[in-house]
């Protein structure tokens, strides 16, 4: 019931947004709509490209969840990687995809939602073209976070049947 609670919350607050920035990269031609400001770069580690990070609820004792933003540029891509209790992404912008392990990739685009089971191996980042903006939502925190697993290959990348 909290988990509802702070997604209709953040859903108000999108919808409440009525100007946004817009910023282009010189690999992206497109511009996109950023509804909050870019963060930090996330660790070369964790993905293949650049991927920029800003967590936007902090974890605590009362609601168990949280919330952020990723904004991947065009070819930026997560490692392979779990959540113990799944994970939420909102598309807000762009154009991306998204694979469960042994499940063909999937093409994201601005408004999409996207469920992650827990414990399930996953992968989400940028088109080739396009970069892509996503909100996601870590629910029931106290179970754990993510395990970051390998990198995704070039073939599971480029692969969409």
């Amino acid at each position: 019931m909290k988990t509802l609670s702070l997604i209709a919350f953040t859903s108000m607050v999108l919808l409440s947004i009525s100007s946004s920035a817009q910023i282009t990269s010189k690999a992206d031609n497109n511009k996109l709509n950023f509804i909050f400001q870019k963060g930090e770069i996330g660790p070369a580690e964790n993905f293949t490209g650049k991927a920029w990070n800003i967590g936007l609820v902090e974890n605590d004792s009362v609601y168990n969840t949280v919330v952020g933003n990723v904004y991947f540029e065009p070819e930026a891509i997560s490692n392979w990687h779990i959540h113990p209790s799944g994970q939420i992404l909102i598309i807000t912008d762009g154009i991306g995809y998204h694979q469960i392990k042994g499940q063909p990739r999937q093409t994201l685009k601005k408004g999409d939602i996207v469920m992650c089971p827990p414990n399930v191996e996953h992968w989400h980042g940028a088109s080739p073209q396009t970069g892509m903006l996503q909100m996601y939502i870590l629910p029931k925190t106290e179970n754990g976070m993510v395990t970051w697993l390998q990198k995704v290959t070039v073939e599971e990348y480029s692969n969409h049947k």
